[in-house]
């Protein structure tokens, strides 16, 4: 098929008050469209598959969407190349990482999307392992990949879920900015992406644009973190230099 890499990185899969990918239904019909007919869904990030493709499955096709679950093949790599079209899912993104790993699907999925040019959408830890690495997830370390390096759709790091500081708080530990600024004390540490519940990052070849209602941080090595709206033009994040691009 071809063409420039499309991408839906979405901080979270429920938002308060709504149900499962209720917040974000109008940006995944935008962004699919009418010529994607099928979702290739990897539910590797949750322990029980089943009821998780359940949950996925009724929401596409509510969307117009026939949704096959990657668990369900029995051959993954196979389904990865002919798909039309990605949707990895949120839970335990060391869980997820490792799955892709262990059933081959790291370089499979990096052709298809950015060779073959197919939609990506990610959600939490979906969205975690579209970047350089996993490593700025919250989530605990409870199996270990092979690498923390993730599939590479990007050359830059995302935190879903941004919490900014409670000024109320009695709690003394980290704030995620403080976790953040201390990896990036480590060399050669990319940017990172706050993405607060209810915003997605929207990338369409070498375009970047915030979307969603609550807005972004943008932290960059060495520098002041700064806020920014939906409608941000974030393209400049995709200019960096990858070593995980081919």
């Amino acid at each position: 098929m071809g063409g420039p890499r499309r991408l839906l990185l979405i901080s979270n899969s429920t938002l308060h008050g709504g149900g499962y990918l209720g917040h974000c239904q109008q940006h995944i019909q935008s962004f699919l469209g009418q010529k994607v007919k099928r979702v290739l869904f990897i539910p590797y990030a949750l322990h029980d598959r089943d009821a998780y493709a359940r949950t996925a499955r009724e929401k596409f096709e509510s969307l117009g969407y026939r949704l096959d679950s990657i668990h369900e093949s029995c051959d993954p790599v196979e389904a990865v190349r002919t798909s039309e079209a990605i949707f990895i899912g949120g839970g335990n993104t060391f869980r997820l990482l490792k799955a892709l790993y262990d059933n081959s699907l790291i370089h499979e999925i990096r052709k298809r999307v950015l060779e073959d040019g197919i939609p990506y959408m990610g959600s939490s830890a979906g969205t975690n392992v579209a970047t350089v690495s996993i490593n700025t997830t919250n989530d605990m370390p409870i199996v270990y990949p092979p690498s923390l390096q993730a599939l590479g759709l990007v050359p830059f790091n995302i935190n879903p879920h941004y919490l900014d500081p409670d000024i109320k708080t009695t709690h003394m530990g980290e704030t995620r900015e403080e976790r953040i600024r201390q990896y990036h004390e480590e060399p050669n540490t990319p940017p990172v992406l706050g993405l607060r519940e209810g915003t997605m990052l929207l990338v369409e070849g070498d375009k970047a644009t915030l979307q969603g209602v609550t807005g972004a941080r943008l932290f960059l090595r060495g520098k002041k973190p700064t806020e920014h709206e939906p409608g941000t033009d974030f393209s400049f994040l995709l200019t960096d230099s990858n070593p995980l691009n081919p």
